[in-house]
């Protein structure tokens, strides 16, 4: 496969008008592409941390470094991608030869991020190569898969669509993930071995995701032709940061990535010494990202920041709720759970559905297409949000006295400590979708563009 850079254009061509929305098949193999994210997120953020502190045996803070450094190099590498693909021809188009290939170098880093050939340190430096891997490969996906839909529907209203058709999958990929995945590390017996078996899961999902999107989408019109040189990366930067609301979105996409981290890498630490019931990891991550499935018509009808700030409130009652989980029925606890998610779904959607709105808008202002740019710092913020929240649950739990396990079963643990598991799990996440909030008020502020 050749990827020529045939440059960039300050002013666009306009795209051919399109008589309608993306065809049933274009929606359906766009929102596939969220079987690889989704697996992203929930997979290693529901396993890795706990892997490296109760079977590898590393320190708390170490392993949340483990997990944070290869996002913080995401940082560096996503914008650089999405330059790369607005600027990318090839008879596949711009965006989906990245999507098939680093979905499918991702599924490699899965498999090698917890293949664990050896215990202890040695171990864990190799989980961390597997796991830099991967979120390399998840760059040279995520960036172009997230422009997409910006490109593939004109009318806000298809966005929306494009849009709610992910976060769906993203759902059903969490609900398959973070399910099978702990049961499939007790069926392997646990430990490097149970291990290597959720690893090849995940891999699998991934590229069936990564395969999937690139053969749905292309049918899809392409996006206009660049005639010569364009924008420098400096320049495109400069006009994201005079872009207010795409600067507020950034903000509030962190901090809401922060809270889904946190809460992912807090649940098998939750369930074990919170719930004293390990298995009921599994339940917990359904009750989360079942309403993804079941509340998409409801939240789809709401727009913006007023709908965002609606489903934070839900987000937050439900974390906040957590901290009575000690004299909470484990019922009542997964209740709690899916007001949690319910909230999180209408986040997800509403983040994402004014990403395309913010370029879209930023095309028409501008004349430039570098919706890859946007989507590269909008995908960055979000992975290092979502790097950030396992760092600081593995700082709570190193500052109240966690101890790490190389047998592949959690350590007893003292009051304090579980005290710090509860507090992480329930105050962190509220705090930071508060946050986020308050910095998305800027998206509608007078003299937006």
């Amino acid at each position: 496969m050749a990827i020529t850079d045939t440059g960039g254009d300050r002013t666009a061509a306009p795209a051919p008008a399109r008589t309608g929305g993306p065809s049933r098949r274009v929606r359906f193999g766009y929102a596939s592409g969220s079987l690889v994210t989704g697996t992203f997120t929930t997979l290693p953020g529901l396993l890795l941390l706990p892997y490296l502190t109760d079977t590898l045996g590393v320190g708390a803070a170490l392993a949340g470094a483990v997990v944070f450094l290869p996002k913080a190099w995401d940082v560096v590498l996503n914008p650089f991608v999405g330059r790369a693909s607005d600027r990318t021809r090839t008879r596949w188009g711009s965006r989906r030869p990245y999507v098939l290939w680093g979905g499918l170098v991702m599924a490699l880093g899965f498999a090698l991020t917890f293949a664990g050939p050896l215990p202890g340190a040695a171990g864990a430096w190799f989980t961390a190569a597997g796991y830099l891997l991967t979120a390399t490969a998840f760059a040279f996906f995520q960036v172009p898969y997230v422009a997409m839909p910006a490109e593939l529907a004109d009318r806000v209203e298809d966005r929306m669509r494009l849009v709610a058709g992910r976060v769906a999958v993203i759902g059903v990929a969490a609900l398959v993930t973070g399910a099978a995945a702990p049961a499939l590390v007790d069926a392997g017996g646990g430990g490097l071995a149970g291990h290597r078996y959720a690893g090849a899961f995940g891999a699998v999902v991934v590229a069936l995701g990564a395969v999937w999107v690139f053969a749905g989408t292309r049918t899809a019109g392409g996006p206009p032709r660049i005639a010569s040189d364009g924008p420098t990366l400096r320049e495109q930067f400069a006009a994201a940061r005079a872009n207010p609301p795409f600067m507020a979105l950034l903000r509030c996409v962190v901090l809401q990535s922060v809270a889904t981290g946190v809460l992912l890498a807090g649940a098998p630490y939750f369930a074990d010494h919170v719930l004293h019931d390990s298995s009921g990891v599994g339940p917990l991550v359904a009750a989360f990202v079942a309403p993804n499935l079941l509340t998409m018509p409801l939240w789809s009808r709401l727009r913006g920041p007023r709908g965002y700030a609606l489903a934070s409130a839900l987000f937050v009652a439900g974390c906040l709720l957590f901290l009575a989980s000690p004299v909470l029925p484990q019922g009542a606890v997964l209740v709690t759970m899916v007001l949690a998610g319910t909230g999180h779904a209408g986040q997800l959607l509403f983040l994402y559905a004014m990403l395309p709105d913010c370029i879209a808008r930023d095309t028409t202002r501008t004349g430039r297409r570098q919706g890859g740019v946007l989507s590269g710092v909008f995908t960055t913020a979000e992975g290092l949000g979502v790097a950030v929240g396992p760092f600081l649950y593995g700082l709570v739990l190193q500052l109240t006295g966690y101890v790490s396990s190389g047998t592949g079963d959690a350590a007893a643990q003292s009051l304090t400590a579980r005290v710090g598991i509860l507090a992480g799990f329930g105050a962190l996440p509220a705090l930071a979708a508060v946050a986020a909030v308050l910095l998305l008020r800027a998206y509608d502020r007078p003299g937006r563009p």
